[in-house]
């Protein structure tokens, strides 16, 4: 649920603390579309409270602040049935603090939920209500199955296409979903979270198998993932694709849609519950806080791939707060491409305003109609990221066109489509170095996966090319191709504008495309169209 974030309270705090010279504070803002608001997202959990403020309810959100207090409310629960005294104190501080923040950052919703710590304790709900009665909005126990639903609705907005079981592995427990066609099917919740667990379990592979065999028995539905995928969630899961990547000197440090084949997690996770605590810690990629539990989710991930039959393990950085955020949009926003609303957003955000995707998306597509649907949608999103680098120094577009893209946020597409995409797009300025092709696109694209994003930025770089960076110009011509020809066509007068870089630049595609070169005028351009280019050239 989505509340006004109205705390009394907290109010006079934030207007005593935040009121000062030289810092600015903003309320509501009645002229801001809901698109516009800042929102917020308060996951109290069983090891973590974490608080994270977005620009916006969007189809895809940016978080503007992120910040997270281990309190460990959830610390020997199963032992004692009740929350930890210390995470109580550690969590009332910081939700006074976060509340304070929301006001002062001029929040205007926001939506609190609280998991397992709180849902199982004996104290848990007069918890909560002792933090509602302070923050002035309520505050959401999940039950299980609430918690994974969401948690599933979370992978879902990021991978609408997800196909299997989706798990997210919090400190208290650990959610199961079945998905299916982006619909929810089976789901369970199972107390098999570390935290709430004696370290001894937690560290010791042989226990820990013990206590997952036992509260795993009867998941029958589980069983059917032959073809599917799992997808796991929670950062002691994202600890281990971090292990794994440094493992095998993988070209990227992101998380999100990270895949592993089935039989190679299962080794891996088998590898690293061999090891010793202080080896460990020792290893590259996690953190030295999910070292400790990293034994723990590993003997969890091998026991779920190993009795789900799934293909491969793919690792979402989507969950439950982004499912918060997912339940509350419309219907028509959640049906909307993550991928193309963030590429879109981003051009928004950081292209000149002449600047125009969806026009240069339909002016090259002529030249790629054989193309597969997923180069198609892949090719879209790239022309709204086409003119990401305009203001960045020309000697240093390419590398950073290329691991900006590469590196950043992205949701709706795997890794190999990232490397597309950003290959695409570094190619739209200039030839992608052989050091910077061997290092962080051949490990991700088959050579004619290279080929055709190559293609795809020449065919880029002749659109800002011939018009100038005014991209809507290009509305006014036609790229086609038709067998071994790749045709320029414009209106009569336009003929001062194809210089010898323009020829070069569509002889350039031209080859890449196996095709001759050709301009035209006049031909397949209305009359209409004459008289603006006519202005335009004198």
């Amino acid at each position: 649920m989505c509340v006004p974030v109205l705390s009394r309270n907290a109010c006079v705090f934030a207007e005593s603390v935040f009121d000062l010279p030289g810092i600015i504070t903003r309320g509501k803002d009645v002229t801001q579309t809901e698109s516009e608001r800042p929102v917020a997202v308060i996951d109290i959990g069983s090891n973590s409270i974490r608080l994270v403020v977005y620009d916006g309810l969007n189809r895809v959100s940016f978080p503007v602040f992120n910040e997270k207090i281990e309190c460990g409310l959830g610390r020997d629960l199963d032992r004692t049935g009740c929350l930890h005294p210390d995470g109580v104190h550690l969590a009332r501080q910081s939700l006074h603090r976060f509340v304070a923040l929301l006001n002062a950052m001029g929040v205007v919703q926001v939506v609190a939920v609280a998991t397992a710590a709180i849902r199982e304790a004996n104290d848990g709900p007069a918890f909560a209500k002792e933090l509602e009665s302070f923050c002035d909005f309520p505050i959401q126990i999940l039950s299980g199955k609430e918690e994974a639903r969401i948690s599933a609705n979370g992978v879902l907005s990021a991978i609408p296409d997800a196909h299997g079981f989706v798990g997210d592995l919090g400190g208290g427990s650990v959610e199961l979903v079945s998905i299916e066609g982006g619909r929810i099917q089976d789901l369970s919740t199972l107390p098999l979270g570390p935290i709430r667990m004696a370290r001894e379990i937690v560290i010791d592979a042989d226990a820990a198998l013990e206590v997952v065999n036992r509260n795993i028995e009867g998941l029958d539905w589980i069983s059917d993932g032959e073809g599917k995928t799992f997808y796991a969630v929670g950062g002691a899961w994202r600890a281990f694709s971090s292990a794994h990547m440094a493992h095998i000197d993988y070209p990227l440090n992101v998380s999100h849609h990270y895949e592993i084949a089935t039989p190679d997690a299962i080794k891996f996770a088998r590898h690293i519950e061999s090891l010793s605590p202080e080896d460990i810690a020792a290893l590259p990629g996690p953190t030295k806080k999910r070292s400790a539990t990293l034994a723990y989710a590993s003997v969890l991930l091998e026991r779920l791939l190993t009795i789900s039959n799934v293909d491969k393990v793919v690792f979402s950085a989507y969950g439950l707060r982004e499912g918060c955020l997912f339940e509350q949009q419309s219907e028509p926003s959640q049906e909307e491409d993550p991928l193309i609303e963030i590429c879109r957003r981003v051009s928004t955000l950081t292209g000149r305003l002449t600047a125009d995707g969806e026009a240069l998306f339909h002016w090259i597509s002529p030249a790629f109609k054989e193309d597969a649907s997923y180069r198609q949608r892949l090719r879209r999103a790239a022309c709204f990221l086409a003119d990401l680098e305009w203001s960045e120094h020309p000697d240093y577009r390419v590398e950073h066109a290329l691991l900006r893209i590469l590196r950043y946020p992205l949701v709706g597409v795997d890794h190999a489509g990232r490397a597309f995409m950003a290959l695409a797009v570094a190619s739209r300025h200039a030839k992608v170095s052989s050091k910077l092709m061997s290092r962080f696109v051949e490990p991700l694209l088959d050579r004619q996966e290279i080929d055709c994003a190559r293609a795809i930025g020449l065919a880029m770089r002749l659109g800002y090319t011939f018009s100038g960076g005014v991209v809507s110009l290009l509305e006014q011509t036609s790229l086609s191709r038709d067998g071994d020809r790749l045709t320029l066509c414009l209106p009569d007068h336009a003929d001062v504008l194809v210089g010898d870089v323009v020829h070069r630049r569509l002889k350039s595609l031209a080859q890449a495309l196996g095709c001759k070169p050709d301009v035209t005028y006049a031909a397949s351009c209305d009359e209409e169209t004459k008289a603006p280019w006519s202005n335009l050239v004198g």
